[in-house]
C-alpha cells in the first residue's frame, strides 16, 4: 500500500543581510546553508494498518507526510502510495487519498458544513448513492446532524474536527493521512474520532497514518509504531516491542486474601502496601513476571494480581533523549515476553 525507500528531502535556507546595504548585497549574492529535513528513511504500511508516525517538533514528520501525499518533491529516495508515485501522478493520488491537518481545515470557511460536502462530491466526482449513503453513515457515527447546516467558521473545534474527518472519507479512499487529529480536543470528543477510525479501519480496511503528540491516540489506535527523530527513523515495530525493549522496571500490585506481617519477596522492592494490597516494582531482566507470581503464591494466597505496565510517554522520551539506549537493546538478543 505505502512503500517508502531511501526518502530524503533536503531544504536550502537563505542568510539575509540586515540593512539597506544588506538587502543591495542580498540581490547579487545569497548564502545558503543546506538543512536536512528527512534523511534516508525507509519502511512500508500494508492495506488496513493503522500506523503512529510520531516524533518531536521539527523531526521530519510533516516533510514525510507532504511527500506522501504529493505537496513535496523528495530529493532523493522513492515513495509510492497504492501504486501511484505522489508527486509525479498529484491528481491520481488525491482520489485514493484522505488528509486531515488538525490545525487546518479543508472545508470552506463560510460555507455550512453541507454545502462543503456538495462541493466536494462534485469535485471528486462522487456518485449521488455513494455520497448519500457515506453522509448518513458519518453522520450516525459522529452526529453531523448538529451543525450539519451550520458555517464552517461557527463550529467548535470538536465540531470541525469531525466534519474534516468525514469530508476526508466521503470519496473512500484507500488512505488515510491523520495529523493532529485530536488536538486540544475534550475527552469525549476524542473518544468518538478515535471509536470512528477504528470502524472505519475495520469496516472498509482503509490504512491508516496518524500523527500524533497525543500518546492516548496511540496506544488507543496503533499497534505499530514509528519513530523519527533528526530527520532520521529510529524505530519502526510493534509498541510491545518497544515496551519490552525499553522497560526496565515495572509495577505489580497484588491483592491478598488477608493482611500477612511480611509480604517481602526476593528481586522484588514494596513501592506501597495499605492493608491486603501491595504493590511491588521488579526488573525483568532480574526476575520476569511468571516468577514473581510463582514465588508469591508459593507462599500466600492472593484474590487478585496485575501487571502496570510502563506509560509510553516515558519510553519514547527515552528514544528521543537516549537514541544509544535503543540501538543498544536492538543489537541484543530478543528473549521472550512475559
Amino acid at each position: 500500500m505505502i512503500e517508502v525507500d531511501n526518502l530524503s528531502k533536503t531544504f536550502k535556507v537563505y542568510h539575509h543581510r540586515k540593512g539597506f546595504f544588506g538587502s543591495f548585497v542580498n540581490l547579487f549574492s545569497r548564502k545558503h546553508r543546506i538543512v536536512q529535513a528527512v534523511d534516508k528513511i525507509s519502511f512500508t504500511v500494508a492495506r488496513g494498518e493503522i500506523v503512529g508516525y510520531l516524533g518531536p517538533n521539527g523531526a521530519g514528520k510533516s516533510t514525510t507526510i507532504k511527500m506522501l501525499t504529493g505537496i513535496l518533491v523528495p530529493s532523493s529516495g522513492s515513495v509510492t502510495v497504492n501504486g501511484y508515485i505522489p508527486h509525479r501522478q498529484r491528481k491520481e493520488n488525491a482520489k485514493h487519498i484522505g488528509v486531515v491537518f488538525g490545525q487546518r481545515s479543508h472545508l470552506w470557511f463560510d460555507l455550512p458544513v453541507q454545502e462543503s460536502f456538495a462541493l466536494l462530491q462534485r469535485i471528486y466526482r462522487i456518485p449521488e448513492t455513494q455520497y448519500r449513503h457515506n453522509v448518513e453513515m458519518f453522520d450516525e457515527l459522529l452526529d453531523l446532524g448538529d451543525f450539519f447546516r451550520t458555517p464552517v467558521r461557527q463550529l467548535s473545534l470538536g465540531q470541525r474536527m469531525r466534519a474534516d474527518i468525514a469530508a476526508a472519507l466521503l470519496h473512500n479512499p484507500d488512505v488515510l493521512f491523520l495529523d493532529e487529529p485530536t488536538i486540544g480536543l475534550d475527552v469525549v470528543a476524542k473518544a468518538r474520532i478515535r471509536q470512528f477510525i477504528q470502524r472505519i479501519n475495520a469496516e472498509r480496511q482503509v490504512t491508516v497514518v496518524l500523527t500524533t503528540h497525543d500518546l492516548d491516540d496511540v496506544e488507543k489506535l496503533c499497534k505499530r509504531v514509528i519513530l523519527i527523530d533528526n530527520a532520521r527513523l529510529r524505530f519502526d515495530g510493534e509498541l510491545t516491542t518497544l515496551r519490552r525493549l525499553l522497560s526496565t522496571e515495572r509495577l505489580l500490585s497484588v491483592d491478598y486474601a488477608e493482611v500477612y506481617p511480611d509480604v517481602g519477596i526476593p528481586n522484588a522492592d514494596i513501592v506501597y502496601q495499605e492493608g491486603a494490597r501491595v504493590q511491588y516494582r521488579f526488573s525483568p531482566e532480574e526476575i520476569s513476571a511468571a516468577d514473581l507470581i510463582g514465588a508469591i503464591l508459593k507462599k500466600f494466597r492472593i484474590i487478585d494480581v496485575s501487571i502496570q505496565e510502563p506509560d509510553i510517554e516515558d519510553l519514547i522520551k527515552t528514544v528521543y533523549e537516549d537514541n544509544l539506549t535503543l540501538e543498544r537493546k536492538l543489537a541484543e538478543p530478543v528473549s521472550p515476553d512475559v
